[in-house]
């Protein structure tokens, strides 16, 4: 009988959730829902997307009450209980949105383009098999989780952002979901000396998206990609396209921003930055908070493997952390963490820096890649 671990207990839990979900699904649901594992569902589980664009699979607009509910247990069971309120707070800013945006109606090829219940379920393979998985996603969230042989073995890409990022509650008192994402971020780039911000500090301009976008892989010499392209397909209307693609030029014209600046930020297969191993215990209590802003994404024991990872000792010193733009509160601004196994991305740019995106990944394992590699090996040949 298998050891009991954190992952496999995560892992059962999933199974259950999923399972539950599928059942309770008609005929059509589940057809969008449960997709067999194969090559072709493989090439469709390693897209993701962070836009309000079709991310693929079951929408809870589609879904009665129970069939909701049951889906909101599945996400559950792959978050801590902060980062489902996380990602719940992060769904309800479509509302705020929309009274942003003065609930213009039509967009983005649905009749409400800021829509809380526009957040799709896709689920690969059957739940329990030897290798399964399943993606939660809608604007600005971006779940994905692979469990094989009764473990959850990836979690990556994980992105959640907000906009607005911050907006007003009563008695004056500030909404801000990802807040201490940015804060403790900019904490850390305040608390650098001359010499180690010299080293951190890539450009005063931050580009005005992460960087490595929503690739299905990282590689050295990702760069911001245009907004129009971060959609599952072309928009039917061109002048759709043509004002996104304006905003984004912009947003780069506001910062100023410059050939120099894109190559400066670009991602590299070398670290850019300051390492862990440069700075003061201070500094290194801020770096291990922010990093668990992400890892403290994933159910509470897995989160404790996470944080005592980077505890102390080599993982942390190779720990790298870049900055781009102002150090003063409300500015734009954009961080980086990479290391071994790990590249941290936050932005706040858009929107006058109240719009922020911010994603963990694993380069070498997103979607499990590699793990699934090394099962295949020892078990398909």
């Amino acid at each position: 009988m298998p050891e009991p671990s954190p992952a496999r207990d995560v892992a059962d839990r999933m199974v259950d959730a999923a399972s539950a979900v599928l059942a309770g699904l008609d005929r059509d649901q589940r057809a969008l829902t449960g997709w067999s594992w194969s090559e072709g569902s493989e090439r469709e589980r390693r897209r993701w997307f962070y836009t309000p664009t079709d991310h693929g699979g079951l929408p809870l607009a589609a879904m009665t009450a129970q069939q909701h509910q049951r889906t909101m247990k599945l996400v559950a069971s792959g978050l801590s209980e902060a980062g489902y309120g996380t990602v719940s707070t992060v769904m309800g800013l479509e509302n705020v949105l929309d009274r942003t945006e003065g609930f213009a109606g039509f967009s983005f090829a649905r009749q409400r383009g800021r829509d809380p219940l526009q957040y799709r379920l896709r689920v690969f393979g059957q739940p329990g098999e030897r290798e399964w998985g399943w993606r939660f996603g809608g604007h600005h969230v971006s779940l994905n989780n692979l469990v094989v042989d009764g473990e959850l073995v990836s979690c990556t890409p994980c992105f959640l952002g907000a906009d607005p990022a911050t907006s007003p509650l009563l008695g004056g008192a500030a909404l801000r979901p990802l807040g201490a994402v940015q804060d403790l971020g900019r904490s850390l780039a305040r608390s650098l000396d001359p010499a180690q911000r010299s080293r951190a500090v890539l450009t005063p301009r931050p580009p005005v998206d992460i960087v490595t976008a929503n690739r299905p892989a990282v590689a050295a010499g990702d760069r911001v990609i245009p907004l129009s392209r971060l959609f599952r397909e072309r928009f039917a209307d061109p002048e759709h396209e043509r004002r996104m693609d304006a905003s984004h030029e912009t947003a780069e014209r506001h910062y100023g921003i410059t050939e120099a600046d894109r190559s400066a930020v670009q991602l590299r297969a070398t670290p850019q930055g300051v390492p862990a191993a440069a700075l003061g215990e201070n500094q290194r209590d801020l770096l291990r908070a922010l990093l668990g802003c992400y890892t403290g994404r994933v159910p509470d024991e897995l989160a404790e493997q996470e944080a005592a990872r980077y505890a102390a000792g080599p993982l942390l010193d190779q720990v790298h952390f870049a900055w781009a733009g102002s150090l003063e509160p409300g500015k734009g601004c954009y961080y980086r963490l990479q290391g071994p196994r790990l590249l941290i991305e936050y932005d706040n740019t858009q929107r006058h820096a109240n719009h922020a995106h911010s994603v963990w990944r694993d380069p070498e394992g997103d979607f499990g890649a590699d793990l699934l590699g090394e099962h295949h090996a020892a078990h398909h040949d």
